[in-house]
């Protein structure tokens, strides 16, 4: 049995999600900051019969993201399918003429340090496995820049750059880089971006391998 790794472990798309590559016979490693939450969540997962645990961890702190791959892959088996999916914090928010040099600290380490931290720790594994799939999740603001929230529309800028380069780099070794973009809220009762279809659009870009960028919806005008 092989892993799905996901990064930002929470109760809608990442639940959903956890639920969608469960069933397709993967184990689930959770993976946050909240240990409660995580215990929560796996129960969930537990009572549907997947086989899941939870691993605490920040994505602020590339160190700690590296042990809680490593020790979910010794505990759970190889991990095939990493996505990263973490929720933005409210402060990486500020309008472009209020960002400072060291307030983007915090939103380059999210969204840059912290996904080459978990490529480096689990690429050796999918090249052991002959395959394997990242996934990366964002909002619209990392491929149509928002001056309201210069923070991520920066870091997400350059995720996107580092993800679009591992999907040429890595694609003559079988493994799959392709990067989702949801435009609005997710919400449950939504017609493209609800938890559940989202979770069916990411299991469907691991499993069809078609291309690199993917929209949950059109942009808006």
């Amino acid at each position: 049995m092989t892993t799905f790794a996901l990064i930002g472990a929470g109760p809608g798309l990442g639940l959903a999600t956890a639920h969608r590559f469960g069933r397709a016979g993967h184990s689930v490693a959770l993976i946050a900051r909240n240990a409660d939450r995580l215990c929560h969540l796996g129960g969930k997962l537990h009572g549907d019969g997947i086989q899941a645990r939870g691993y605490t961890a920040d994505v602020l702190d590339a160190a700690s993201l590296t042990l809680a791959l490593k020790t979910a892959a010794a505990e759970l088996g190889p991990i095939e399918v990493l996505q990263y999916s973490p929720v933005p914090q409210a402060d990486f928010m500020k309008p472009v003429l209020d960002t400072t040099a060291t307030g983007l600290d915090a939103p380059l380490a999210f969204s840059v340090k912290a996904p080459v931290a978990c490529v480096n720790a689990v690429l050796p594994g999918m090249r052991a496995l002959g395959r394997g799939t990242l996934l990366f999740v964002n909002g619209s603001s990392a491929v149509r820049p928002n001056p309201a929230v210069a923070g991520t529309s920066i870091a997400f800028a350059a995720e996107s750059a580092y993800a679009a380069m591992l999907h040429d780099a890595l694609a003559p070794e079988n493994i799959h880089t392709a990067q989702l973009i949801i435009p609005g809220a997710i919400r449950p009762d939504a017609e493209h971006s609800s938890p559940a279809v989202l979770a069916e659009r990411l299991y469907a870009m691991h499993t069809e391998r078609d291309g690199f960028r993917h929209y949950a919806e059109s942009l808006p005008e």
